[in-house]
């Protein structure tokens, strides 16, 4: 299964991606450039966490507009598999490829540390190796993680389960106090209707090794080759 790892000007996490699909699950891999409008037919579509374009205007306003995304567009509206991380989901939403809009975590300041989140749904190419109810534990870094929806948006989320993740205590509850940026309904991962393209604030690529006991993250990606039929390492 052939991964293309979209590469902006400031994007940072690119290369742990590739690390992940290359190195660990011994799948091919495709850095693809910003400019670049051919896919290259892969077969999934990684956009990673960083600071594309410096975060100017807001996070992901001006990668939306660079010409690869086109072809994500495509790629995604024909049921391809796309998996938005960090500024990733925040790309995904300026593109209109998922609902809502992130902004600035609640204290205002940058978070970096691990979270819980607790899996709402195994319906999506990367959470259908793991049990709906699962806890996991992931890292975030991201300053601008506030997830909001107005009201009719939000409860068309509700109805028809795109909430994908939320933020939880280690005991799987769901609370103000567990929730690190104030996201509205605690959100920490949605999907599309078509439940193809997933956005998430956590760092699944951080913990896939086991170098700081945690192998939690290794699930999104064991999950979408399964799902296709392909036994990873």
């Amino acid at each position: 299964m052939r991964f293309g790892i979209l590469v902006f000007p400031g994007s940072n996490c690119d290369h742990d991606c590739y690390h992940v699909i290359k190195h660990l699950l011994g799948q091919p891999a495709d850095f693809i450039w910003h400019k670049e409008t051919d896919l290259r037919g892969v077969d999934a579509v990684i956009i990673p966490g960083g600071f594309s374009y410096g975060d100017y205007l807001r996070t992901g306003a001006i990668a939306q507009y660079s010409p690869v995304m086109k072809s994500v567009r495509d790629f995604a509206r024909a049921g391809g598999p796309v998996l938005g991380i960090c500024n990733g989901f925040q790309i995904l939403l300026e593109a209109g490829l998922l609902p809502g809009a992130m902004l600035r975590n609640r204290s205002l300041k940058f978070i970096c540390k691990d979270v819980f989140v607790r899996v709402e749904t195994a319906e999506t190419p990367f959470t259908a190796a793991i049990a709906s109810g699962r806890v996991l534990k992931l890292p975030i870094a991201h300053a601008e993680g506030n997830y909001y929806a107005d009201p009719e948006t939000l409860r068309e989320l509700q109805e028809n389960r795109q909430v994908v993740f939320r933020y939880c205590t280690k005991e799987g509850r769901i609370s103000d106090e567990a929730n690190p940026n104030g996201s509205l309904d605690s959100i920490a991962g949605i999907c599309n209707r078509s439940r193809n393209v997933l956005g998430v604030m956590p760092h699944p690529e951080r913990c896939t090794e086991g170098l700081d006991g945690n192998t939690d993250g290794r699930l999104f990606f064991q999950s979408v080759l399964e799902q296709s039929g392909i036994q990873s390492r």
